[in-house]
Formats: structure tokens, C-alpha cells, sequence
């Protein structure tokens, strides 16, 4: 197989599959995963465990919203539709569900420290994503000035 544009997206698209895989199972056990989890640490976190549920639903929220736009940018990249307004709003839904990620871990941070990294990083993925958006807007002009210049 040659790695191309289109086998980039097909990989990219397992990818997003995966994901959403993994969030819904993480959704579906967190009950499970937080027992097993606070059983696991050394930090005394046993009366925490509904908060970690808490910031995982709370987070899941976020993050099938991140999925599924990014699972459309994807589509519309395979069909050639890339600098269109479309893909700038569903970027920007994504750099805004990033940012409540990280709103979520902050407050998290209350009864676990760690989770500021997690606020962190998302937060510059947050930061990265918006100015992609803003260029892809910047693009989206620059195409569209040239499509009504005769």
C-alpha cells in the first residue's frame, strides 16, 4: 500500500473509530474503572470515586463532540471540500470542547491534583486547534475571493 493522501484519511478515520471506542467503553465501566483505579493509587482518593466518575462523564461531553467533528473534517477532507466554512465551524467547536476539557480537569484538580497535566494539555491542544482554525478562516477567504474574481 502506498501512503497517500487518502490512505492518511482512512488511517486517521481508524483512529477517530478507536477513540470513540475506547471513550464509550470508558464511559460504560467508569464505575468499575474508578473502583479499580482508587484501589490502585497511593493516594488516599477511596472517598473520591464518585468525583472521578464526575469528571469522566462530565468529560465525555466534550470529547464525543471533538470525535464526531473531527470524524466529519475528515469526510469532507476525502471529498476535496478542505477550505470551506464548514470545516473552520467544526474546528472551532473542537478548540472549544478542548477548552472545556480543560475546565473540567481544572476544577478536577480540587480532589486530584494530576489532573491539572490533563487541563494542561488540553488546553494547548485547545490553543493549537484554534489557530489552525484561524487559518484555515484566513483560507477559507482567501479561496473564496478567488472564486468570485473573474
Amino acid at each position: 500500500m502506498t501512503w497517500n493522501g487518502k490512505a492518511s484519511i482512512a488511517f486517521s478515520k481508524i483512529c477517530v473509530v478507536l477513540f470513540a471506542a475506547v471513550a464509550a467503553l470508558l464511559v460504560i465501566t467508569a464505575p468499575w474503572v474508578t473502583h479499580w483505579f482508587v484501589g490502585f493509587s497511593r493516594a488516599n482518593v477511596q472517598q473520591e470515586q464518585s468525583l472521578f466518575m464526575a469528571t469522566i462523564y462530565t468529560g465525555a461531553v466534550f470529547i464525543f463532540p471533538i470525535l464526531w467533528n473531527l470524524w466529519h473534517l475528515l469526510v469532507q477532507i476525502g471529498k476535496e471540500n478542505v477550505f470551506v466554512q464548514e470545516n473552520v465551524r467544526r474546528l472551532r467547536v473542537i478548540s472549544w470542547c478542548c477548552f472545556g476539557v480543560a475546565v473540567v480537569c481544572l476544577a478536577s484538580t480540587a480532589y486530584y491534583l494530576p489532573y491539572l497535566f490533563v487541563a494542561a494539555i488540553a488546553a494547548f491542544m485547545a490553543l493549537i486547534v484554534r489557530v489552525v482554525k484561524n487559518i484555515m478562516q484566513q483560507a477559507v477567504a482567501l479561496k473564496d475571493e478567488v472564486d468570485y474574481t473573474i
